[in-house]
């Protein structure tokens, strides 16, 4: 019989341990076969409209969107633990199945791995819940600094083990299984981790509020709060423009990317590896961000301030990756890289942030939930919009995103000065 967990507010640290891992492997995977997707997808077929290969690029997401609250209310029935070792054992079994998809060059296997690892891989709220259920009101915030702290690792990282993966694996670099083999024996690793180290969190008797697969008094509520849809599409607008950046950019970095029906240019013929490393600096760029610049900023500097600041680094990033694909050049497709990057980490806590503090306390969890539904949303869309796109030219979907934030800039300078923060006209009054 599983153990339940003591008092709440003192985790085991193995707990902790474990969940850690379950998020991070959830981001390590998806760092690690995010930039080869586009890459196998196109050596496998999918080249001629680009529509295939953002449906590949989008299936995950969209399993998320969806699993993410049916995982959550099965957990708030039958525990946390079982969810989670569903979850890793899933993760194992898909990730290599993405192996065995490269080995085959089958796109139909690819659709399957990419499918169930999104189901798989759904259970991050879940991990969120265990937090909640064993820390107090005063330690909540420190456990949840610990999920955040595996996304960023796991986007450095990812992609650093998938490049020493290739590097390592003998035969043809294109049909390399390792990948997807060494995320796998790493869902295996935090499987077997959580098998003997994780205990049940959810005590008897307790309540955990519903997770709906749409909740549409959220959704009123959120619309209906002032200000607050407006913050809600400048961050679906945000997501989507860096989810066509990061799912196109294996494909520009990659020898020959398409230019037009019987067009091809060369730019910048990286390799696989290389490709890899490449995404590994977009997550180094955007961990110092987030953790190291706006953290220090935040409470100096305004919400509103910075995330102003973050989507005209959006706009000027975008124009300098049309300058880089036009010149074919490395070293501007860096530096436009890593302002579009900072942009991102700039605008999705701050957004977040002003959505808070516009809504009411006591229905902050719905409106919060909305907010992650609107960025599913723009993950699933960035590929769908960015890939057909691209299959015209490479520059059109760096274009059409330039203009959708400067749209996303305009649309946030109304929320933010034609807003308030909850409460305070009846402090102005009193």
């Amino acid at each position: 019989m599983t153990s339940v967990s003591s008092s709440p507010g003192e985790p085991r640290r193995g707990s902790l341990l474990v969940i850690f891992l379950t998020v991070f492997i959830d981001l390590l995977g998806f760092a690690m076969v995010l930039p080869l997707l586009p890459i196998y997808g196109e050596q496998f077929g999918l080249r001629e409209h680009g529509w295939e290969l953002a449906l590949l690029m989008s299936c995950f997401s969209i399993m998320q969107f969806l699993f993410a609250p049916l995982w959550g209310r099965i957990s708030d029935r039958i525990g946390r633990r079982p969810v989670l070792l569903v979850g890793l054992a899933g993760a194992a079994v898909f990730y290599a199945v993405f192996g065995v998809a490269t080995m085959l060059h089958s796109v139909a296997w690819l659709f399957a791995s990419r499918i169930g690892a999104g189901i798989a891989c759904a259970t991050i709220p879940v991990a969120q819940a265990y937090i909640a259920d064993t820390t107090t009101l005063e330690t909540r915030a420190k456990g949840m600094a610990l999920i955040g702290a595996a996304f960023g690792v796991g986007f450095c990282f990812g992609p650093l083990i998938g490049a020493a993966a290739i590097l390592l694996s003998p035969g043809s670099v294109e049909t390399s299984p390792w990948p997807g083999f060494a995320a796998a024996g790493l869902s295996t690793a935090a499987f077997l981790l959580a098998l003997l180290l994780l205990p049940e969190s959810l005590r008897p008797g307790s309540k955990s509020a519903a997770h709906q697969l749409f909740d549409t008094g959220a959704w009123g509520t959120a619309f209906s709060t002032p200000s607050v849809p407006a913050l809600l599409l400048t961050s679906f607008v945000s997501v989507l423009s860096f989810g066509g950046f990061e799912t196109t950019l294996a494909l520009l970095l990659k020898e020959s990317p398409r230019a037009g029906p019987s067009v091809r240019l060369s730019l910048f013929h990286f390799t696989d590896w290389q490709v890899l490393l490449f995404f590994s600096y977009i997550g180094v760029v955007l961990s110092v961000a987030q953790g190291g610049i706006v953290r220090r900023l935040a409470g100096k500097v305004s919400e509103g301030k910075l995330a102003t600041a973050g989507a005209l680094f959006s706009v000027v990033g975008f124009g300098l990756l049309v300058l880089a694909v036009q010149q074919a050049s490395l070293t501007l497709l860096m530096v436009a890289s890593g302002i579009e990057v900072m942009g991102f980490a700039f605008m999705t806590p701050s957004l977040n942030a002003l959505v808070s503090r516009r809504s009411d306390p006591a229905k902050q969890g719905s409106i919060a939930g909305v907010s992650q539904s609107v960025s599913a949303l723009g993950r699933i869309a960035g590929p769908l919009v960015a890939l057909p796109l691209f299959a015209q030219r490479p520059i059109f979907p760096y274009v059409a995103s330039a203009a959708l934030m400067l749209v996303g800039l305009l649309v946030m300078q109304f929320a933010v000065r034609g807003g308030k923060d909850y409460g305070a006209e009846a402090k102005e009054g009193a």
